[in-house]
């Protein structure tokens, strides 16, 4: 039994209870594999300076990562673990994505991996990934939302986009750029773009445009939509998956997005959503 940790990167509090879980998973006969940075941390301080160390982008091949900080630090850790089973400790201020209070997380964290050490397997719910592509290219896929966007926004920027899905046109027009999020990104970049709320259930993507010189109303449409994004009239513009991943591309070119195959296996308990929700007031 195998648990990777990744601890939010200059956080002392996220390294000081990666270091306690650490040792608490070892007395329940699990080994633990910290990231680079987390381990750095904890020899820095003599917490478990023994503890190994592997590149997140490796820890697909542990049986249930744990991820400390905020839904940043989540949204990293999820792009290494692939479809391993992901747990969130949420030290941050709402935690979407993080569902585990760091008073509850050593206790909740070793009854998860007791069940999968007795019944070989985690108690998962699946979170969809949204993918980007281009004629010749793919994006690393997004759990929270992949935005298409000009080169250089506001006064003089922009950029011309059309919007299809599935091959019949939504719009067309003068914006910055187009934002298509999941339902779990849809309390994150969407909805600070004007976007809509959608509860994390619903089988959907949700198309936002950014200043748009028309008006364009956001768009929900079903999970296995796939929606196109055509990009002209710009010297250059950027494809960016969860903030992150960034790709240039040079107009005109046309951006598919779809589901991902392979979605995020979100291990522990259920998130409150309404209750996070009060949170961002």
């Amino acid at each position: 039994m195998s648990v990777g940790i990744v601890a939010q990167r200059d956080n002392d509090r996220a390294v000081s209870l990666a270091a306690t879980l650490a040792e608490r998973l070892g007395e329940a006969s699990a080994s633990v594999v910290v990231d680079e940075t987390t381990g750095e941390a904890l020899r820095e301080h003599d917490e478990r300076p023994s503890v190994a160390t592997a590149p997140v982008a490796s820890m697909d091949t542990c049986d249930l990562v744990v991820s400390i900080g905020g839904d940043g630090t989540f949204l990293f850790a999820a792009r290494g673990a692939g479809s391993t089973p992901l747990m969130g400790v949420n030290l941050g201020e709402v935690g979407f994505l993080n569902a585990i209070a760091p008073e509850e997380a050593v206790e909740t964290v070793v009854a998860e991996v007791e069940h999968i050490q007795k019944t070989g397997s985690a108690r998962t719910r699946a979170m969809p990934r949204l993918r980007a592509s281009g004629p010749d290219w793919d994006l690393s896929p997004a759990l929270n939302e992949v935005v298409v966007q000009a080169g250089h926004r506001g006064n003089g920027g922009g950029a011309t986009f059309e919007i299809t899905v599935d091959g019949s046109r939504y719009n067309w027009g003068h914006a910055d750029g187009v934002l298509v999020s999941t339902p779990t990104g849809s309390t994150a970049y969407n909805l600070s773009e004007g976007g809509p709320l959608v509860h994390p259930d619903v089988a959907a993507l949700v198309v936002t445009e950014m200043a748009g010189e028309a008006s364009m109303p956001p768009l929900i449409v079903g999970s296995d939509s796939d929606v196109s994004v055509s990009v002209s009239d710009a010297d250059r513009a950027v494809v960016v998956s969860d903030g992150r991943i960034r790709k240039e591309i040079t107009p005109p070119e046309r951006v598919t997005l779809s589901r991902g195959s392979e979605p995020v296996r979100l291990a522990g308990p259920p998130l409150d959503f309404f209750t996070a929700l009060n949170k961002l007031g």
